[in-house]
């Protein structure tokens, strides 16, 4: 019985801890867990005497926790590619505004940013509440359209349309924004369309035009992408062909 209330308290803890971490480490929150109960079953089947289930277990599972293990303590999943500092170039494009910082990863399609500017500057989006959200929503509005219609992007990429029903602006600012204008306020320096399409100086023509339809296939409006960030992209292009 003992035994019993102890595994249900380590999964209540297990559960209450995984919920408290943001959407986009959950995966790897879970295979750490994972993890983590196949060495306390590990250690169970040693304490009890059970020592030729636990070395044919070890010998069944070296392969795998050899291939998985290192990015798992890494806290990302294996074969993601890892950080920004550790991803290879062109894996990933980079579209910044005044306010904000925004990575897309072009093998997940997933999106990351962080505040550079305002209250809430140094703070990764993945890390913010919803409300948080909303505020930061407003202070883009205020200040920069570009940054407001970047976080958009984000928030349609991450939520859906389903934000959009707490946003207290009214529709002409909010819901119709990306829909009425979808270009830029402000033109692009090649560093800047470079690092939209995740190019290093001197990519070639091709290289250009590869790049380009690598990352429309993951943010086209078509298939639920943006179009701000289609258009940004688009005027990437023409900026390093021209």
């Amino acid at each position: 019985m003992p035994l019993t209330f102890l595994v249900v308290a380590m999964a209540i803890v297990a559960g209450v801890w995984l919920r408290s971490q943001p959407p986009g480490q959950r995966k790897p929150a879970i295979l750490k867990l994972a993890l983590i109960a196949g060495i306390l079953i590990v250690v169970l089947l040693a304490v009890t005497g059970r020592v030729q289930v636990l070395l044919a277990l070890l010998v069944f599972l070296f392969p795998v926790l050899r291939r998985v293990l290192p990015s798992l303590l890494a806290g990302r999943m294996p074969g993601s590619g890892g950080d920004g500092a550790e991803a290879k170039s062109g894996n990933q494009s980079h579209v910044s505004s005044d306010i904000l910082d925004m990575t897309l990863d072009h093998d997940s399609g997933d999106m990351s940013g962080e505040v550079l500017k305002g209250p809430m500057a140094g703070r990764a989006l993945a890390d913010l509440e919803e409300g948080e959200f909303l505020e930061l929503l407003q202070y883009c509005r205020e200040h920069d359209e570009d940054s407001a219609r970047l976080l958009e992007s984000y928030l349609d990429k991450r939520f859906g349309d389903s934000w959009r029903v707490d946003d207290s602006a009214d529709d002409e600012s909010s819901g119709n924004s990306e829909r009425e204008s979808t270009g830029s306020s402000s033109s692009l320096t090649d560093s800047e369309a470079l690092d939209i399409l995740g190019l290093e100086a001197g990519a070639s023509r091709d290289e250009i035009i590869q790049a380009h339809r690598r990352v429309m296939q993951k943010i086209h409006p078509d298939h639920g992408g943006s179009n701000y960030l289609a258009a940004r992209v688009n005027e990437a292009k023409e900026q390093l062909l021209s």
